[in-house]
């Protein structure tokens, strides 16, 4: 009893609590709203939405020039407040350029991507990729001040402002606008939340110009390599949807979207939790100690102990599941899903860990990763696409590979963390 009253009295597990209970509620909200969605939406639907938040990752990845990872290293609240300015004044211009591209390209693109639909929502990428790329900074400000109660009330926050807009927008009009709408609405509300934190910080700070360019100078080995990994790994992330609904149809892509959505959540509700906390104490470690394998070895420990129960489970129900939830017409998601559990766990633990790279400034590591990520991922779909494999093997194959390829990751990660 001593032992465990100890363990939750630790900074780091009441952290990652906290943030794991905003997380779980705003997750769980799209959760129990998903199977109305389901009954609104089409596979179709979601096939363009999927295709609309895929560019939308990729381009809210680099939106801040991967600034807003350096926020959490300075000493100082100065220098931080500093570069929480600076990937703002990037992420600007960047969504404007990403703006005038759409005017002038907007029917290129729709057709190059195979969906014509995306010509009537390719304008709103822009304004979507602007409000991510605040997100990222204000939030990574916040973990920085340990405000972890507010992280967690602006994830809850977008959480029901995106379910609300969704099922609203879905029952008066038709197509995927309530979707994407939604998403919208959803970055905007979370802002506004976590705003409040830098407000208050930066009243006797001084925000100048020579400032904003030295913390430019200092971390710019984040826009160097961090800028093209999370690139290539955003990329990787949400290329599959592309080749998949140039290879398959929008409608597999919508059965695979729903799939994501589900077996992504334990990341998203555990996962992303352990990740943040993980980066502010690897931080703090490697400040004090000039390294962070103790710190490193209790977190994979803890995400080891969490992720076997949670996915084994998953495993055997998600079929029946996901067809007695959302619709017996989704049932094929399901079987989508139990292919993908087992890579699912791996990554689970190998991405809350990757920020080891970031800690000890070994960014270039994570620029070879996600190429090797997406050279895997484009090899095997276009291998099966000439041999006629079928979209249940192609999935196999996937996540037999990457999950050799994360298993390697999560080694170098501990290796790098013992580096001083």
């Amino acid at each position: 009893m001593k032992i465990s009253s100890n363990i939750f009295k630790s900074d780091f597990v009441k952290n990652v609590l906290t943030l794991m209970t905003g997380t779980t509620i705003a997750q769980a909200i799209p959760i129990a709203v998903t199977p109305i969605l389901t009954r609104i939406y089409t596979p179709d639907d979601f096939g363009v939405f999927a295709l609309f938040l895929a560019i939308t990752a990729i381009a809210g990845a680099i939106a801040n020039g991967q600034y807003e990872q350096a926020i959490l290293l300075p000493k100082s609240d100065d220098d931080a407040i500093n570069l929480v300015v600076l990937g703002v004044l990037i992420t600007c211009v960047f969504s404007f350029l990403l703006f005038v591209i759409i005017l002038l390209f907007n029917t290129n693109i729709a057709n190059l991507l195979g969906n014509k639909e995306l010509e009537n929502w390719l304008f709103l990428v822009p304004l979507s990729t602007l409000l991510i790329g605040i997100y990222n900074s204000l939030n990574f400000f916040n973990i920085r001040k340990k405000e972890f109660k507010n992280v967690s009330i602006s994830l809850v926050s977008r959480s029901v402002s995106l379910s609300l807009s969704q099922v609203i927008i879905g029952l008066i009009a038709l197509g995927p606008i309530g979707l994407i709408v939604g998403q919208i609405v959803s970055f905007l509300s979370g802002n506004m939340i976590l705003f409040k934190t830098l407000k208050e910080a930066k009243t006797n700070v001084v925000i100048s110009k020579n400032n904003i360019k030295k913390q430019a100078k200092f971390y710019k080995k984040f826009p160097i390599f961090s800028l093209p990994s999370i690139f290539i790994n955003s990329i990787n992330l949400n290329i599959i949807n592309f080749l998949i609904s140039s290879i398959f149809s929008f409608t597999t892509l919508g059965f695979y979207s729903l799939t994501q959505r589900i077996v992504g959540i334990p990341a998203r509700v555990i996962g992303s939790s352990f990740s943040q906390v993980y980066f502010q104490k690897a931080s703090q470690e490697y400040n004090e100690k000039g390294t962070t394998e103790i710190i490193f070895i209790k977190t994979l420990k803890k995400l080891v102990a969490i992720s076997i129960p949670i996915f084994l489970i998953l495993f055997f129900v998600a079929e029946p599941v996901f067809a007695f939830v959302f619709g017996e017409e989704w049932r094929v998601s399901g079987i989508y899903a139990k292919l993908l559990i087992p890579l699912a766990a791996i990554r689970f633990v190998s991405s809350a860990l990757s920020n080891t790279l970031a800690v000890h400034q070994k960014q270039q590591f994570g620029l070879i990763i996600n190429l090797l990520l997406l050279i895997t991922t484009i090899f095997v779909f276009t291998y099966s696409k000439f041999n006629n494999i079928d979209f249940l093997n192609i999935l196999t194959l996937y996540a037999i590979v990457l999950s050799i390829e994360y298993l390697l990751f999560i080694i170098l990660y501990w290796r790098i963390s013992k580096l001083t």
